[in-house]
């Protein structure tokens, strides 16, 4: 299993350079005062959010990163060079803590936010200690140690739409038809072990985040299979997309659907109280009479309207992308409205592959 979402190393910034005693030789100046420089400064380790980063997996083998210490003074007053920063880059999403205390010490949400362990300062060379009464110090004091803790690093996605639903339910399909992610899709459980990420473009300028988590089964909250591994990951979304099979192979869709949200409620209240648009997925697989049925079924359930969709014909994929445009606009309004200070959003990087665009008056 590659994906990484929590993981501890020691971390530590550089030692600053020690000042030195050194005193003023040149020709015709036969008693040259003090002219000890001072140490470098030790270099700070910089945590760095960027977008191209999707997993803490970089950092499984190294359990101890260190900057560089900065070197020692020298004569004629010229300090030590300083130590080199040493530059982690981190998904964004990543909370860093002190493994220690529990301490959160940084969420780092937005590009190029940064949290920094700063290093060490350099120590004074004896000219600083020269006085009227002392005209040949002998003094020179070392440099500092840089900030040093065990952290532990933990990795919470962050997308605008989370995709939920059993393992096999449809997920993996559905993100690669209507973004360009290009997941595993296998017909047998727990095919997604990384959480997946895709850009749905809207038109010319707008574009929401989906990210496929991976299957969540019964006592999810409890620990078990891979839901407790990634339900933290639902937590940043702002509206969910629930995808349920028409297929009988654990009880009823309906029931499956229960199941789940009594899990997101065992995790939390808010996950529970978060909008959700459900959809029936693989209609190709039953009949239209059937499908009919099991939607009506999984509506009086869910006391919402369901979308019947088929990822393979692309039956039903417009008008739920539409509808999540839709909700999600208004979220934001409602932001802007709040704090129009959140309500900038920043553009997500395209990636690779073909994108699928989605024509923003046909949704409207």
């Amino acid at each position: 299993m590659k994906f990484k979402d929590e993981i501890s190393f020691l971390c530590s910034a550089g030692t600053g350079g020690d000042g030195i005693v050194h005193w003023r030789r040149e020709k015709f100046v036969p008693r040259g005062g003090p002219d000890g420089g001072d140490g470098g400064r030790g270099g700070s380790v910089i945590f760095e959010a960027t977008r191209q980063r999707n997993t803490l997996i970089d950092f499984r083998f190294n359990k101890h990163y260190r900057a560089g210490d900065g070197q020692a003074g020298m004569g004629n007053r010229m300090n030590g060079p300083s130590g080199e920063d040493l530059v982690l880059p981190v998904p964004l999403g990543t909370l860093i803590f002190n493994d220690e205390t529990d301490e959160l010490l940084a969420d780092l949400t937005a590009e190029g936010e940064t949290f920094v362990l700063e290093g060490g300062k350099g120590g004074l060379g004896n000219w600083h200690f020269k006085s009227s009464r002392n005209r040949t110090p002998e003094k020179a004091t070392s440099g500092r140690e840089g900030e040093s803790y065990r952290l532990r690093l933990e990795l919470k996605l962050i997308a605008d739409v989370g995709l939920l639903g059993f393992p096999n339910a449809g997920k993996s399909t559905f993100i690669s038809r209507i973004s360009a992610a290009k997941p595993k899709i296998a017909a047998y459980p727990f095919t997604t072990l990384v959480p997946n990420l895709g850009v749905v473009h809207i038109g010319e300028g707008d574009s929401f985040v989906v990210a496929d988590i991976p299957g969540l089964i019964r006592g999810a909250a409890e620990g078990e299979g891979l839901g407790h591994q990634f339900l933290k990951h639902v937590e940043r979304c702002g509206l969910y997309i629930h995808l349920v099979s028409p297929e009988e192979w654990d009880g009823s869709p309906a029931s499956r659907f229960a199941d789940l949200n009594e899990e997101l409620r065992k995790y939390g209240d808010e996950l529970a109280n978060r909008p959700q648009l459900v959809a029936l997925s693989k209609i190709d697989t039953v009949t239209e009479e059937e499908a009919s049925r099991i939607a009506a079924e999984l509506a009086e359930a869910a006391g919402c309207q369901v979308f019947p969709i088929s990822s393979v014909t692309g039956a039903g994929l417009r008008e739920l992308v539409g509808s999540a445009y839709t909700l999600l606009n208004q979220q934001r309004e409602e932001q802007a409205r709040l704090a129009p200070e959140a309500a900038e959003a920043e553009a997500w990087d395209e990636g690779d592959g073909e994108l699928v665009d989605w024509d923003r008056d046909e949704l409207a």
